[in-house]
């Protein structure tokens, strides 16, 4: 219960900017001591990080609490059909670095060695006190990537080869992290619902535009992904001209 209530702590603080104690006990119905103890823990394990107190006319002044940009980091993959992309961004989503490799088409080999070159450069730009802090990669690529052989001018034994790899697997042991695969757009779509500007809608369907157009949904603000992970997904269609 406890780990689940920090991640509500967590979430509002990240959706509605800085607040204080009062605002969360306010917001999610627990107790001001509740609150306390889980806002104290977050500040000690570098999650939230104390303002300046904000004087009100009566009571104890309210210090607000934001989220601590080197609290946590995390790995980006994005394996496209052209290229791929490694990214390091810092708790409040912000890239702290990138690489990029270009290709004619995407094999797992060449993708598995790109990262195996890009991954040191991007942990070496952090201060050496926060590389432990890094804790996992987030992949985003084409499910059935050896379905596009003639879309994208591959060799079908090249592209053949995603179909027995065990790519989330790999790039764990590569990594030492923690590893999560998903589909491109849905993967766009998460993005938009944490990371996103502006008032969103509970419901929504994403639209993601990469060499093919994808789709994403997010239902009763939840990313929606369906049995196979592919949920809202759109193929291509012919247009006529």
């Amino acid at each position: 219960m406890r780990a689940w209530n920090e991640r509500l702590v967590l979430s509002l603080v990240r959706q509605h900017g800085a607040l204080a104690k009062s605002d969360i006990a306010r917001m999610t119905g627990l107790s001001a001591q509740t609150v306390s103890v889980i806002m104290r823990a977050l500040e000690q394990d570098r999650l939230l990080l104390r303002g300046e107190p904000l004087r009100g006319r009566i009571g104890q002044p309210s210090v607000p609490m934001s989220l601590d940009a080197g609290g946590a980091y995390f790995l980006g993959l994005k394996i496209g059909r052209r290229s791929a992309d490694l990214a390091l961004v810092d708790f409040l989503g912000r890239v702290r670095g990138a690489r990029r490799q270009v290709y004619r088409y995407p094999a797992p080999d060449a993708v598995l060695a790109f990262v195996t070159e890009a991954l040191p450069i991007l942990i070496d730009t952090l201060p050496r006190g926060d590389r432990d802090r890094i804790v996992g990669m987030g992949v985003a690529m084409p499910f059935q990537l050896w379905a596009w052989v003639k879309d994208i001018g591959a060799p079908q034994a090249e592209m053949d080869a995603w179909r027995d790899r065990d790519i989330q697997g790999e790039l764990a042991t590569l990594a030492g992290m923690p590893v999560h695969v998903q589909n491109d757009a849905s993967a766009a779509c998460g993005a938009e619902l944490v990371f996103g500007t502006g008032e969103r809608p509970k419901d929504f369907l994403y639209f993601y535009f990469g060499y093919f157009v994808g789709g994403g949904l997010v239902l009763n603000g939840q990313l929606f992904l369906g049995r196979s992970g592919n949920a809202a997904g759109v193929g291509p269609m012919p247009v006529p001209g």
